[in-house]
């Protein structure tokens, strides 16, 4: 048998319908086209989920997808993808996450799990190595995340052991619930968290005590003293500081989302940005994902106002955003607190905050003028509302029980879709596409083309998305090349840079062709109106995007990636990437 390097070759599967695993063996042919991440879940959505099938029904499948460099020794080899029919959009869901768990996962012998069914009772998987059970999780239901890591961990006797696991928002089948890891990594995005409870899987804890096969540990090894020795270079503002910096520079620019995206300056944007994170002391350290020497994941702790656990981390970029300037709130001890009890209850901060500002905006605007979380005034500006709303969502409970449905669902029963700040009913992230830079077209063309909708990941282009495929982090500083090498001495398959770049291409196609099978057109290819109009105040007062040059934008995307007009990938691209036996019908 030919040694492998990057992977094993299995596949876990787990039937929670039977209550029964099996291993499923892939070669490293295949897995060489198809390294994990969104290519494996949009593989098995193509081949075994249903057409129109039900995203909370045991026909989904729940995936999750480490890549090929996930858990080699190196920094940024961290993250995995869980995937799912979106229960929130309907189309393609995925999210990525970074931490511990993924690694860990690899480190047991696995690449990657697909978990079909539904259990009729709660349920847990414990992952030792190659050994796997299924076991009760019913005194777990309804706990919060530190509570159900500490019983798991208690209950296995591996305090180092690794737990993905949803919140009560998840139990709930809240529509913005993500996936869990280790208490302050989240894949939170498409609603994958209330796909996991609709299988009343609670939680997955892994150990390994394997190390995976590097084919060149002597490149992996020189890779990573380069990342290290050149830390101040490189990546200096992300160890000091992690993401949110500059906040107030970027409002300046038009850059950041603010009060629903109505646009213009944020006053308080250097009053919740990183460096006041730092200044403030409420920042007491910074932390890692696996094997990297980046370290820039914030660590917040708080007595007073508000007690803040600082297992539960702290706020990043995007969490400072929808939790803070999009709900008009300048307080970061009420961010962090918001921050805090989403990674408690298991949601996700970006959907969770933009549906609360949403709901702000239609009180505001008196189309729901009483609009209220546990009689708390939904108000811009009110950190008692946030917090209330957060609980309120998770539980389901008063307006909650409708926002717990994402903004776009929530619009056909209370109004107000001219507000939505949605693309395929996912919420846009918190970089406002209007900003007049560059990187401001980079953002358009990620939120109208990313296969999931409102994504900020940019894991539609072939750099991201090849990034996404292998399980690498978008924040380290590999150019393409680097990372082509890298790969190449993770898996000694001795890659080219177009082979490289069809990694990324096939994940993004298989992704297309599930939308385009679950009904997702060229239509759904574009901005809301509410980030179409002028900001309310400050330079891009004037300036409102023209949907001609948008859709300009869109008919170059798919040029670049061999889709015709509609935007459906050509048979002669389906050829050249091997994929012609997951084309639709016609």
């Amino acid at each position: 048998m030919t040694e492998r390097f990057g992977s094993w070759g299995r596949i876990l599967r787990v039937d929670l319908t039977r209550g029964t695993t099996r291993v499923e063996e892939h070669d490293d042919e295949t897995y060489r086209r198809l390294p994990g991440g969104r290519s494996l879940i949009a593989r098995v959505l193509l081949s075994e989920v249903p057409q129109g099938a039900d995203p909370l029904g045991p026909e989904n499948r729940l995936v999750f997808a480490p890549g090929v460099l996930t858990g080699a020794p190196l920094s940024g080899a961290s993250r995995h993808s869980v995937g799912a029919r979106s229960p929130l959009t309907g189309g393609f869901g995925e999210a990525e996450v970074g931490g511990f768990w993924g690694a860990e996962l690899k480190r047991a012998g696995w690449d990657g799990i697909i978990v079909e069914g539904a259990s009729a009772s709660p349920v847990y998987l414990w992952i030792k190595d190659e050994a796997v059970e299924i076991r009760d999780a019913t005194h777990l239901w309804g706990l919060e995340v530190i509570d159900t890591e500490e019983r798991l961990k208690t209950e296995t006797g591996e305090r180092l052991a690794r737990v993905c696991e949803i919140g009560p928002a998840g139990e709930n089948l809240v529509l913005v619930a993500g996936v869990m890891s280790d208490m302050k990594d989240i894949a939170g995005r498409c609603g994958l968290g209330a796909v996991m409870g609709s299988k009343k899987l609670k939680a997955i804890i892994v150990k390994g005590s394997k190390s995976v096969p590097i084919a060149d540990l002597v490149t992996v090894k020189r890779v990573g003293r380069w990342v290290a020795d050149t830390l101040d270079e490189k990546h200096w503002m992300f160890h000091n500081y992690g993401t949110g910096m500059g906040l107030d520079g970027y409002t300046l620019v038009g850059g950041f989302g603010v009060r629903n995206y109505e646009g213009g300056q944020f006053e308080h944007a250097a009053a919740i940005s990183a460096e006041t994170l730092v200044e403030n002391g409420m920042r007491i350290k910074m932390e890692a994902c696996w094997a990297c020497s980046v370290r820039c994941k914030k660590v917040v702790k708080l007595e007073e106002p508000y007690r803040i656990d600082p297992k539960y981390g702290g706020p990043e970029f995007e969490s400072l955003g929808a939790l803070g300037s999009l709900c008009g709130i300048g307080d970061l001890a009420a961010i962090s607190k918001a921050n805090e009890r989403c990674n408690a209850l298991g949601l996700d901060t970006i959907s969770t905050g933009s549906t609360i500002a949403w709901a702000m905006d239609l009180r505001r605007h008196g189309i729901l003028p009483d609009a209220n979380f546990d009689g708390v005034p939904a108000e811009f500006g009110s950190a008692a509302a946030l917090l209330a709303g957060v609980e309120a969502i998770a539980a389901r409970r008063g307006l909650g029980n409708i926002l717990a449905d994402g903004s776009a669902r929530a619009a056909k029963q209370l109004g107000g879709s001219e507000y939505l700040t949605t693309v395929k009913g996912l919420e846009i992230a918190m970089h406002d596409p209007r900003q007049r830079t560059e990187y401001g077209r980079t953002v358009r063309t990620s939120y109208m083309t990313s296969p999931t909708g409102g994504d900020h990941m940019h894991t539609n282009t072939t750099s991201g998305g090849a990034k996404n495929v292998i399980g690498m982090c978008l924040f380290l500083a590999y150019d393409d090349a680097r990372l082509l090498e890298i790969v190449n001495a993770v898996t000694g398959w001795g890659l080219t840079p177009e082979e490289y770049n069809q990694i990324a291409e096939r994940g993004l196609t298989l992704a297309r062709l599930f939308n385009v099978r679950e009904g997702f057109g060229t239509t759904d290819d574009g901005l809301p109106p509410q980030v179409l109009k002028p900001h309310v105040s400050g330079p891009l007062s004037r300036v409102a995007l023209d949907p001609d040059a948008l859709r300009a934008q869109v008919l170059a995307y798919y040029t670049a990636h061999g889709w015709g007009e509609d935007g459906v990938p050509l048979p002669a691209t389906l050829e050249r990437l091997g994929l012609e036996t997951y084309a639709l019908p016609t």
